[in-house]
C-alpha cells in the first residue's frame, strides 16, 4: 500500500488500470477528453501487477480497476468517477489537484 501511496501523489490524476478493461478503457478516454493527462499504470503489464491489484482491493477498490486517485487521494473506481461527472463535480476536484486550468 505504500508503493500506491507514492504513485498516487506523484501527478494530479493517477489511474490503475488493466489494458484489457474496457470501464478503465472509458475512464482513461473521460480524462483525456477533458484534457487531463493522468499516469495510468497498466497492471497486467507490470511485474508486480498482482500485488498492487490485492492493495487496492484492500483500500477498498471494487473491482480492482479502474482505480482512480486526484491529488493523491482515492476518489473511487468507475462508478464514482462517472457519477462525479455526470453531477459536476469532477471539474472541481481536478481543478483543485492541478490537472485542469481552465
Amino acid at each position: 500500500m505504500d508503493r500506491i501511496a507514492k504513485v498516487a501523489s506523484q501527478k494530479a490524476v493517477v489511474i490503475f488500470s488493466k489494458s484489457s478493461c474496457c470501464m478503465s478503457h472509458a475512464i482513461k478516454r473521460l480524462f483525456y477528453d477533458q484534457g487531463v493527462s493522468p499516469a495510468v499504470y497498466e497492471l497486467d503489464e507490470d511485474s508486480r501487477g498482482k500485488e498492487i491489484e490485492w492493495a487496492l482491493l484492500r483500500l477498498g477498490c471494487n473491482p480492482s480497476v479502474p482505480a482512480v486517485f486526484i491529488g493523491g487521494r482515492f476518489v473511487g473506481s468507475a462508478n464514482a468517477i462517472i457519477t462525479l461527472h455526470l453531477n459536476g463535480c469532477l471539474n472541481k476536484l481536478l481543478k483543485e489537484a492541478g490537472a485542469l486550468w481552465l
